[in-house]
């Protein structure tokens, strides 16, 4: 089966799982587990932050973070394609009972113009008082597309002005990145809070660590009891986002070269409609209005698997599960539909 659902379904290697086996635990809730700690500190100080947390989930570190950054009653800025808007079940406002103000990008990647006309006058008693911008980098529904330097500083410099947090949504940061041609220290220093997810294209089983400074993360540790997300011996599974820090970062690469090979086929696909242009590992395409399901029934019948986004688009994503001679055996079945 080719699996082209999500970068989600990829699970560990062989190698990756002699690092489990190895680790060395202790109770996370006591911040007594090395391999944890460890893999925290790693992150920290890739992106030049004091401190992380680790955490089950990409939702729980952005919501965590959301928590962390405002009060009841205040209000959001994110993209009308943001995950945490979509697809994280109204955390926003059950968790921080907070209101969401959406932009409105082709893409999702948001430009300080956007921001800075949906911020709410601080002295209108009518309106709720804006408090964070999110970004997500890449973006998901937005096909992969991603963040360049200058439009973050420029949303940094807004968001300061308005005395306004910046909270990063990372969940394919290191996709994002190797594009862009970013460090991760670069872009560290321009956000309050950064959600890095282990388990999309780094091939973790599960995990994502929330960076922030000192008193932040603290904060953080108590919402993370709260939505029950205390660990003991996570250690096993921290292992595996070491490892994938130090060996799965570059190989981002093929998956990209793969996903461009996927475009440069759909393109002469006369079933395809449209395709957006792939920037990461994240191919969005489209189709005869509510054909989308029929299509992906037909690529289930000859063993691969996507998405359907809605009745007329479809979803790929490469990662490290698939391999050169999957990529060809998917070329002849999108070439013979």
């Amino acid at each position: 089966m080719i699996d082209l659902r999500s970068d989600t379904i990829t699970v560990p290697t062989k190698e990756m799982l002699e690092c489990m086996i190895k680790a060395k635990v202790g109770d996370d809730v006591f911040e007594e587990d090395p391999t944890v700690l460890m893999l925290e500190d790693k992150l920290a100080e890739k992106f030049g932050f004091e401190k992380g947390i680790f955490c089950s989930s990409g939702t729980m570190t952005n919501q965590t973070a959301i928590k962390v950054h405002t009060n009841p009653g205040e209000e959001v800025i994110c993209d009308r394609l943001s995950h945490i808007y979509n697809y994280e079940a109204g955390g926003v406002s059950f968790n921080s009972l907070c209101s969401v103000r959406l932009t409105n990008t082709e893409r999702g990647v948001i430009e300080s113009a956007d921001i800075e006309s949906n911020i709410n006058d601080i002295n209108d008693v009518h309106v709720p008082k804006t408090s964070l911008v999110c970004l997500e980098n890449s973006t998901n529904k937005g096909g992969g597309d991603y963040y360049k330097l200058d439009q973050i500083k420029s949303i940094y410099e807004v968001c300061k002005k308005n005395n306004l947090k910046l909270h990063l949504d990372g969940a394919r940061i290191f996709n994002a990145l190797l594009e862009s041609n970013i460090s991760p220290l670069a872009i560290g220093g321009f956000f309050d809070s950064i959600s890095i997810c282990l388990s999309k294209g780094l091939g973790c089983p599960i995990g994502s660590v929330l960076l922030g400074d000192n008193d932040f993360i603290l904060k953080a540790r108590r919402i993370r009891k709260i939505l029950g997300g205390g660990m003991r011996q996570v250690g096993y599974l921290a292992a595996c986002g070491i490892f994938a820090l130090d060996n799965n970062i570059d190989r981002l690469d093929f998956d990209h070269k793969n996903a461009k090979i996927i475009e440069a086929v759909l393109k002469n696909c006369s079933w395809v409609e449209n395709i957006l242009e792939v920037k990461t590992n994240i191919i969005v395409f489209y189709v005869e209005d509510n054909k989308a399901d029929h299509y992906v029934n037909i690529l289930k019948d000859h063993n691969i698997l996507a998405l359907a986004l809605d009745g007329s688009t479809i979803r790929f994503v490469t990662h490290l599960n698939i391999s050169d001679k999957m990529i060809e055996d998917l070329i002849k079945v999108l070439r013979k539909l």
